[in-house]
């Protein structure tokens, strides 16, 4: 996720680092060069140009920008669900781990408190597409290999942390009641779980993705042609203008869709797990913690 001071009203004309442009730059280019072909075959034959006339493209344009902003309205509710979704689960991990060193016995507290931590990083893993292990070192020696082989390792963690805390009650050192508590502590993080499976397996329809992309395109292709005759040299300013307003939304759009990706638009997933070992470490007490972190050059991953 892009994290920057706000620009001054000069240097905004002038960041790159998150910015679309250059996600953008070879679409830009291609308009360019249409435009400047049109501007160049309005100057060989303007006889052909004078009947074309502008209104449908102010049409199509103004159509298209209203589809691209209820695209975008979608893109973005499902990045907010997705960061929704991790802040319950820091809350979550949080009253856990309060709980677990308030209520636990030695121990236990402390398998609990990393455990919640692994379920985090197995979580992040699963949703990014890459490999789990990154949960491994939090787990007790030997643990890791001893969970259920399956896709998700944070169902798994999850498995084991409600399986530990159900041995505690049996020995006597837990009460129904609380172990209720902590059994809804659980119930939550696998709710947040299921959720941002969801959304990473269900994207928006690939249909209306592609009719808008189609359209854009079109759009931005044929513009300069119906408008040179009215702009002559001026044809290609207002057609980068225009693509750049609409590519950008697009590829705007097709970032915030995936809300857990390593795209400059996607969640911090990397510092919100270094939340959860912070809390974690606090829980417990440990004389060095590890420092949040922080963006570099404007990026929090």
């Amino acid at each position: 996720m892009i994290i920057r001071p706000r620009p001054t009203a000069f240097g905004l004309w002038f960041i790159l680092r998150g910015s679309i442009v250059p996600e953008i730059a070879s679409r830009l280019l291609a308009v360019l060069g249409i435009s400047i072909l049109a501007v160049w075959l309005h100057q060989l034959a303007p006889a052909y140009f004078h009947d074309i006339n502008p209104a449908p493209f102010t049409l199509l344009g103004l159509a298209l920008s209203i589809f691209l902003g209820f695209r975008n309205n979608i893109c973005y509710e499902r990045w907010w669900e997705g960061r929704k979704q991790w802040g319950e689960l820091v809350a979550v991990s949080r009253d856990l781990l309060r709980e677990a060193v308030t209520l636990l016995p030695g121990g236990t507290r402390q398998r609990v408190a990393r455990r919640t931590v692994a379920f985090a990083h197995a979580l992040r893993g699963q949703l990014r597409d890459e490999p789990q292990e990154s949960a491994r070192p939090w787990l007790a020696p030997g643990e890791w290999e001893a969970l259920p082989r399956g896709r998700s390792r944070a169902a798994a963690i999850l498995g084991a942390q409600a399986a530990d805390l159900n041995e505690v009650r049996r020995q006597g050192a837990l009460g129904d009641i609380l172990y209720r508590a902590f059994a809804d502590h659980l119930a939550a993080m696998s709710a947040v779980q299921a959720a941002c499976e969801r959304l990473r397996t269900t994207p928006p329809p690939f249909a209306y993705s592609l009719l808008l992309h189609r359209t854009a395109w079109l759009f931005c292709l044929l513009l300069p042609f119906g408008m040179v005759d009215n702009l002559g040299l001026a044809t290609p300013l207002l057609t980068m203008i225009l693509a750049y307003a609409f590519f950008g939304l697009d590829a705007l759009g097709e970032q915030l869709e995936e809300p857990f990706s390593l795209s400059p638009n996607g969640l911090p997933l990397d510092a919100l797990v270094r939340n959860i070992e912070i809390a974690a470490g606090e829980a417990l007490g440990d004389a060095t913690l590890p420092a949040p972190l922080l963006p570099e050059q404007f990026l929090l991953l």
